[in-house]
């Protein structure tokens, strides 16, 4: 799991109590649907806040609003994508509208990205159980 500074669950934990209506809306169905992995929202990872992460796919989804497009933000999300590349994490930008206009369509994108990144049921860890289809023989 990544983690963070102590700044970053600082601004984190506050952030998760002041989500803009679009990150609250896919929050309530990401939270509800899960689509078979584990979401958390506002996630420290380094020195960032990540809207909503999924571990088992190592996906970062981030909802974008206009405040994005605006003075030095293009190239501090384009650091922060890199830094989170660097680690392992796909960045998914969604802009805020289309939370607003189609959210069935950007969950059917997000389940897309998640299955791309992460199986459903990962491989049985070495040494352990066999699979249950496999019990009982010899």
């Amino acid at each position: 799991m990544i983690r963070g500074t102590a700044e970053a669950f600082r601004r984190s934990r506050a952030s998760r109590r002041e989500m803009t209506l679009p990150e609250v809306l896919l929050w309530q169905q990401l939270r509800k649907r899960g689509m078979g992995h584990k979401w958390r929202r506002q996630h420290p990872a380094g020195v960032y806040s990540l809207d909503f992460y999924c571990h088992a796919a190592r996906l970062c989804i981030e909802v974008d609003g206009e405040a994005h497009d605006r003075g030095d933000r293009p190239q501090r999300d384009a650091r922060r994508d890199a830094w989170l590349e660097a680690q392992g994490i796909v960045t998914l930008r969604i802009p805020a509208t289309d939370v607003l206009r189609d959210l069935d369509a950007v969950l059917r994108g997000i389940v897309a990205h998640t299955a791309e990144r992460a199986p459903l049921h990962p491989p049985a860890t070495p040494g352990g159980p066999p699979p249950r289809d496999k019990l009982g023989e010899e």
